[in-house]
């Protein structure tokens, strides 16, 4: 006969790395099934059951999968095969999110090397180049702005702040 072993909500937070108001609110939302609770404290008592979902929660978190995409992913995840081309594509989905935000903060580098090097024409005394470079940093922030105002709203930054060309 096996024994349960049940964690505190400390332990589990040290385990999936999510603090553990993140925990009280998943459960909250319904991203976790409800967490059992100590009949004596009243505490939450997370089985092994609950370490390994909140593993998988956390994991799906640190891609930025929106909260509605994690509660839909760990509700189908019970269906086991039945489930998997739905888990598969939300899978695919949140991999073109992340490819498009990876495409963005390509561009944003690409546009801080060319403010670099605009300041070091500056900086040189080439007028010159610093138009020509100039030049390029407002066309990258015209393609950076024109990302930014397309519907991608679960990955793009929220603010657009201090994209300027000088």
């Amino acid at each position: 006969m096996s024994t349960q072993k049940w964690h505190s909500i400390g332990e589990a937070s040290l385990y999936c790395g999510l603090p553990e108001s993140t925990l009280r609110y998943y459960e909250d939302v319904g991203i976790i099934e409800p967490i059992a609770r100590d009949p004596q404290s009243g505490h939450r008592a997370y089985s092994d059951a609950d370490l390994q979902s909140l593993l998988i929660i956390s994991c799906l978190s640190a891609t930025g999968m929106s909260l509605a995409k994690m509660k839909e992913y760990m509700a189908n995840r019970e269906r086991g095969k039945a489930g998997a081309s739905t888990e598969i594509e939300l899978l695919q989905d949140q991999k073109r999110l992340l490819e498009e935000e990876q495409r963005f903060l390509q561009a944003r580098e690409e546009y801080v090397a060319l403010k670099i090097n605009y300041w070091q024409a500056v900086s040189a005394g080439d007028d010159a180049e610093a138009s020509r470079i100039g030049s390029l940093a407002e066309e990258k922030v015209k393609r950076l702005s024109h990302w930014h105002d397309s519907p991608a709203p679960e990955t793009k930054p929220t603010t657009k702040h201090d994209i300027s060309t000088t």
